[in-house]
């Protein structure tokens, strides 16, 4: 598994970023009906995060398969590598929505697992104005041509680790630009609409919190303005 996927600039469609899908998969396609998208030439991209907590969480490799649907590995993702290979206990795997997961036999725990593992950690994506980067929580890098050697160094996986988990930028409202790409494109933090920190774009809108009844933030990545969420988001 490449720990970063390249995807060159899409010559025939439209390109979206969608924010973290939680097992909604029912409510994304709904969405994405709203936008008219085109799965014979558009793409969507999504920063992780596609299974517990919402119902339908078992329908992540069937979503994986589509042609049209690429994702990054999300801290979830990763919970349920790890609960796979018996490196997390099943009740913290519970208190973060996996009991779906937890209650599946072995094989379609080590299907799902499977299917995780090979996930990049991060996805670039050529657009008309410029590289626009995909992680899950946050890069904390000052230059995001770095990404691949600082992975593969000695750092690399508590580097891994802050792009699952991290949460830093945005408690300290760090404003800092992420040089090299034009954005990045982050989940892990739902707000109740997308915002900016420098050029780090924060997309999960929660549309997985049935009692809000919020919706999710569409991206199209060469204007980097939502498409489709239920209020107007602030570009800061």
């Amino acid at each position: 598994m490449s720990p970063v996927k390249y995807f060159e600039r899409n010559a025939l469609g439209r390109d979206f970023a969608v924010g973290d899908v939680h097992g909604v998969f029912s409510k994304l396609s709904r969405a994405l009906d709203a936008i008219k998208f085109d799965p014979a030439v558009d793409r969507l991209f999504s920063v992780g995060d596609l299974v517990d907590r919402g119902p339908e969480s078992d329908q992540a490799l069937d979503w994986l398969a589509h042609p049209w649907f690429h994702a990054v590995r999300g801290n979830h993702e990763q919970m349920a590598i790890d609960f796979a290979y018996g490196m997390l206990p099943s009740h913290h795997y519970v208190r973060n929505g996996g009991g779906w997961n937890v209650a599946n036999p072995g094989p379609a725990r080590r299907e799902f697992a499977a299917a995780f593992e090979v996930l990049p950690l991060a996805i670039e994506v050529e657009t008309a104005n410029g590289l626009v980067g995909i992680v899950h929580a946050d890069c904390p890098l000052r230059r995001w041509q770095d990404m691949r050697a600082v992975l593969a160094g000695p750092s690399g996986e508590a580097f891994q680790e802050a792009m699952l988990w991290s949460r830093d930028r945005f408690t300290h409202e760090n404003r800092d630009n992420v040089d090299g790409v034009r954005a990045v494109i982050v989940g892990h933090t739902p707000l109740v609409r997308y915002s900016s920190l420098g050029n780090t774009i924060y997309i999960d809108t929660g549309a997985w919190i049935a009692r809000e009844n919020r919706q999710f933030t569409i991206l199209d990545l060469d204007t980097l303005r939502p498409v489709q969420q239920s209020s107007p988001g602030p570009w800061t």
